[in-house]
């Protein structure tokens, strides 16, 4: 199961995580002190308070594992972002021993890589795109470091570590774009979002002949858990706000440092 909210589905599902709880927890409240079956519901008091804590557990823990999805895909591509521009510097590095003219097509290409990755491509990693310019200048990279013109002058182990360098930079590319591709699974946030309906019926049964402390839990696991809900969610992917990746490590190449 996917969402369809377009590249932003994260905020859309950050907004509605902070309206529908509050909306829920309104609902419950009315239902439980204004409405019709209040009375029904003041029936069942007597539940014992260490019953939220069950609840509590779960619903927490569903969190945490959501959150640390999110802070690893965050790490994940920074470490990817690292990995590629070491590559792009080995290249640079390893070409050295290259006649002057070739050393230059292989720095030209790899700035010019660096500069459609950086300017032109990283802008589009918030919106799930990508540059097809920089994927064919990579291509055209990999095959200036494949020919003869390259191969022929630098030993066999230094080419081949060379070319192991671009392949790198092709893996390293095609996982930041796929962590940009990341959707909201919306199963894992309906489970969270159905376990937080649960315990704020279970406030509301504990605390059910206790009107305004009724009220005061509710509104706190509510102010406590939308927002939090909301903060992980907006962070989903790694190349929008408000913590998005920087492009510095590549950016740097485009600029010869």
């Amino acid at each position: 199961m996917s969402s369809d909210f377009g590249p932003y589905d994260f905020y859309v599902f950050a907004g509605l995580a902070m309206a529908g709880t509050f909306v829920g927890a309104g609902l419950l409240l009315w239902l439980s002190q204004r409405s019709r079956f209040a009375p029904l519901i003041h029936s069942f008091r007597g539940i014992a308070p260490n019953y939220l804590s069950v609840i509590g557990v779960l619903f927490a823990l569903n969190l945490v594992f959501l959150a640390n999805d999110t802070w690893h895909a965050h790490d994940h591509a920074l470490d990817a972002i690292v990995q590629e521009a070491g590559a792009l510097h080995s290249i640079t590095a390893l070409a050295k021993p290259l006649p002057e003219p070739t050393r230059i097509k292989v720095d030209t290409g790899v700035r010019t890589y660096a500069r459609l990755a950086a300017i032109v491509e990283w802008p589009m990693l918030a919106h799930r795109g990508s540059s097809q310019a920089a994927s064919d200048q990579l291509d055209a990279l990999l095959g200036l470091l494949a020919s003869d013109e390259v191969g022929q002058v630098l030993s066999p182990n230094v080419h081949s570590l060379m070319l192991q360098q671009a392949i790198r930079i092709r893996s390293t590319r095609g996982e930041r774009l796929a962590l940009s591709q990341t959707h909201v699974n919306p199963l894992k946030w309906l489970g969270m979002a159905f376990l937080g309906f649960i315990m704020m019926i279970a406030i509301v049964m504990v605390h059910v002949d206790q009107a305004r402390a009724e009220v005061l839990a509710i509104f706190l696991f509510a102010a406590a858990a939308a927002p939090t809900a909301a903060i992980v969610l907006v962070q989903g992917n790694p190349f929008q706000l408000p913590a998005p990746v920087s492009a510095a490590p590549i950016a740097a190449l485009a600029d010869g440092r």
